[in-house]
């Protein structure tokens, strides 16, 4: 089940083109991943998504639905553009946001004490927004974002100016609405919240989507079959089982081991380096060496970068 199906959308700005026939369905209840390096179009498909604007061409659904603005309720949205008015007192302005997604004074109040008391700012319920500092500002924003219980809620780049204190408060909180089944739209570039959070990711390149899917089978798809190990034993007599078996990409001595990188021959399995390894050595660890997010973003991104190139 998708709480939001992206079909072939597009947008232009006057020559640029944001977004290039774009599709792609966020799982309910996932931690959704929307990554891309600046200007990949990745704000352009949030505003879509938000109806802050509108596709040129596309269409976008929700819960089956095509998107209106009754939509619009059921969500939360953090921008990166922090959009607080200075003058007001935060209080004043927080309720004020809670009233115009639809709570009631008393009951937005009493939400408010709540999170503010949960966060420990309720100290700075009178103060002006300027007298913030960044990280508290955020702290502020991010409640006035999950008030009023959204089902879908998208977060742009929500750990700027986070302290790793509060920052480690924020993912509690993101885990905590996950569990209760609040679907997580996450842009970010700080790949270890990737790692950390997201279940699902689309990575956008030049407006256009270059990989998707659940972070589980995008890491399984670029598996290199490499694997380290930590072992006692003589290296030349490794090297001699390992023929046929698997390729020696490094091999470091340290002062009672040695550790290795080796990428088995296709059709060659563990069971079989382990039969090969074992007379010869006595090995202390072996794991795959798993492509990391940032590893892959970087590996997609340079590759896609290629592609758009014009023939020389």
């Amino acid at each position: 089940m998708n709480i939001v199906e992206i079909k072939q959308v597009t947008k232009r700005y006057a020559k640029h083109v944001a977004l290039d026939d774009i599709s792609l369905s966020i799982p309910t209840g996932s931690v959704f991943g929307l990554l891309g390096p600046n200007g990949a179009g990745k704000t352009s498909l949030i505003r879509i998504i938000t109806r802050i604007t509108a596709p040129d061409a596309g269409e976008v659904f929700f819960n089956g639905q095509p998107l209106d603005n009754e939509h619009s309720l059921k969500m939360g949205y953090l921008p990166e553009e922090r959009g607080l008015y200075k003058k007001m007192e935060v209080g004043e302005q927080a309720l004020y946001l809670a009233r115009l997604k639809g709570l009631s004074r008393a009951e937005a109040l009493k939400r408010l004490k709540y999170w503010f008391e949960k966060f420990e700012i309720q100290e700075w319920w009178n103060k002006k927004v300027e007298e913030l500092s960044k990280g508290m500002a955020q702290k502020v924003q991010f409640v006035t974002t999950v008030l009023h219980d959204p089902e879908f809620i998208i977060l742009d780049e929500p750990f700027t100016g986070f302290d790793p204190i509060n920052a480690d408060l924020i993912k509690n909180e993101l885990l905590d609405l996950k569990q209760k089944g609040v679907t997580i739209v996450l842009s970010t570039h700080r790949m270890e919240s990737v790692e950390e959070l997201c279940s699902h990711i689309a990575l956008i390149n030049r407006s256009r989507v270059i990989l998707n899917g659940s972070v589980k089978s995008i890491r399984q798809q670029f598996r290199s079959n490499a694997y380290s190990l930590n072992y006692s034993g003589d290296p030349m007599e490794l090297s001699k089982v390992m023929t046929g078996i698997a390729v020696i990409l490094e091999n470091v001595s340290h002062d009672d081991h040695f550790s290795a990188t080796l990428k088995l021959n296709d059709n060659v399995t563990t069971n079989d380096m382990l039969r090969q390894l074992l007379p010869v050595a006595h090995v202390h660890a072996l794991h795959e060496v798993v492509p990391g997010m940032s590893e892959i973003f970087i590996q997609q991104v340079n590759a896609s970068q290629k592609v758009f190139l014009p023939n020389s």
